[in-house]
């Protein structure tokens, strides 16, 4: 007869210790896995994408409150901690923190108490000629806390005035840094000019706006000149402008009223110093090249031979 061995009973010291061994590592591995859950993973709810803050003078307190009402931790004792552990409280780094993704709290405390706000500044160019409308459209695909219609509203009374370069921004930044940030560069560009400008007997208004329309109207540094020349000549003889980027000027004599655009140093430099010549007229071809005429003749021979 085979003699099965039976199962050790409940009752015998060695399986009851391996019983309660086993509870305690799986009781032990679900109140890890709860407090985990509980205090130390992001919330669902956690704002991804979001700039938090941290103002200078903020102390642990009122940051890892800040914290908790944007639902970017669960536990404020547990981020508190955890920045005292990783860091020190008192060197908790005063930026604006990107929470590109969802993030536990103890990479957020180790982030905000070392002072990496994961913002790498962002290049932002704008090019010669824009307008405010093209400036904001470039601006706010870049900037993600960028207000285009709040900048539209502050920077159309600056048409003109807002300096076309390139430009390095955090992607926080929002439309009154990028604002100031133009227009301290045109003053510093042009402010190197401006003793030409009063020797040139026009107001910068009229620079600015003539610097636009040449913006426009030519590319190359000759054509500037020469154009920016015939331009003026025809405001001194009293002949409208005809400039095809306005085409007010075709009805109405002298300068419009305002800057097309945002002019760059070269076109400001080219309104400011003419090239005189004998030309009255030009055009513009099908592949952008300029024709030059002397008289309105010569223009519809140009208009023949080169716009058909």
């Amino acid at each position: 007869m085979e003699n099965f061995s039976s199962p050790p009973e409940l009752g015998h010291p060695v399986s009851e210790w391996k019983y309660k061994y086993i509870r305690g590592i799986l009781g032990t591995v679900l109140l890890l896995g709860v407090f985990y859950f509980l205090f130390i993973s992001a919330p669902s709810d956690f704002p991804i994408g979001t700039m938090v803050r941290v103002e200078p003078g903020m102390n642990l307190r009122v940051i890892s409150s800040l914290l908790k009402e944007q639902n970017i931790i669960r536990s404020r004792t547990v981020f508190e901690s955890l920045v005292i552990i990783l860091g020190d409280e008192k060197r908790i780094v005063s930026a604006d923190y990107l929470l590109e993704d969802k993030l536990p709290v103890f990479e957020i405390a180790w982030r905000i108490g070392r002072g990496k706000h994961h913002m790498a500044p962002v290049s932002v160019t704008i090019p010669e000629g824009f307008d405010v409308d093209q400036i904001a459209d470039i601006v706010s695909s870049e900037l993600i806390s960028f207000d285009k219609a709040e900048f539209l509203l502050k920077a159309k009374p600056l048409e003109g005035y807002l300096f076309p370069d390139t430009y390095f921004f955090l992607t926080n930044a929002g439309e009154e840094e990028v604002l100031q940030s133009l227009r301290d560069n045109f003053e510093k560009r042009v402010g190197s000019v401006r003793p030409e400008i009063t020797k040139s007997g026009r107001t910068e208004e009229e620079i600015i706006i003539m610097a636009s329309i040449i913006e426009r109207e030519a590319k190359g540094d000759i054509d500037r000149k020469i154009i920016s020349g015939i331009l003026w000549k025809r405001i001194s003889i009293g002949m409208p402008l005809q400039a095809d980027a306005v085409p007010e000027t075709y009805e109405k004599r002298g300068l419009p009223n305002s800057p097309i655009g945002n002019p760059g140093l070269e076109a400001i430099e080219a309104a400011i110093y003419p090239e005189s010549s004998s030309y009255l007229y030009y055009l513009h071809d099908k592949e952008g090249g300029i024709h030059y005429a002397k008289s309105f003749a010569e223009h519809l021979d140009n208009k023949l031979k080169y716009l058909r």
